[in-house]
């Protein structure tokens, strides 16, 4: 084999384990989620365990963040769409937005420009060094799982598509 060659390979293997090791999410369909507590935007304590009996859609995103930014209209349809829908076996549907950051600034800015018009937004100063990103393994954003009532994972990384229809089910 020459050496051109196996150095593609050698590339292709190590991209493939970064993506599929390193990068994955910690949770899987079906598993409980880990338990938080910190505070919300408007220094209101939340726990994470308080929102069973909802679906909760947890966001791990950042105002810094194209690719997250550009899903903010995307996810202000799906709360106007679901926010105050009635279900048949959840109480609600609600976001969990838990920012990636440095600059709380920069942060408040977004949620205002973006219009994220839910109560559930809190900030990790430490990126992805923060302490709920490393729970949750959070190593890329945005990042997303569906929660069902009992805080176990329906999806994740789901589409919206996916999302609207799993909800639009009630």
């Amino acid at each position: 084999m020459k050496a051109s060659t196996l150095l593609l390979v050698i590339t292709v293997l190590g991209y493939l384990a970064y993506t599929y090791i390193y990068k994955a999410p910690k949770y899987t369909d079906g598993e409980a989620v880990a338990d938080f507590q910190t505070e919300l935007i408007d220094g209101t304590p939340f726990k994470l365990s308080e929102m069973q009996g909802k679906y909760v859609l947890l966001d791990f995103w950042g105002s810094w963040c194209g690719p997250c930014r550009m899903e903010s209209p995307a996810l202000v349809k799906l709360y106007k769409d679901f926010g105050n829908a009635t279900f048949k076996n959840a109480s609600g549907f609600d976001i969990v937005s838990v920012a990636i950051e440095t600059s709380e600034e920069s942060w408040k800015k977004a949620i205002l420009a973006d219009q994220l018009a839910w109560k559930y937004h809190i900030v990790q100063k430490d990126r992805f060094k923060s302490e709920i990103a490393q729970l949750y393994k959070v190593r890329e954003i945005p990042t997303k799982y569906l929660l069902d009532t009992n805080g176990n994972v329906l999806m994740v990384n789901p589409s919206f598509k996916e999302l609207s229809e799993f909800l639009a089910k009630g």
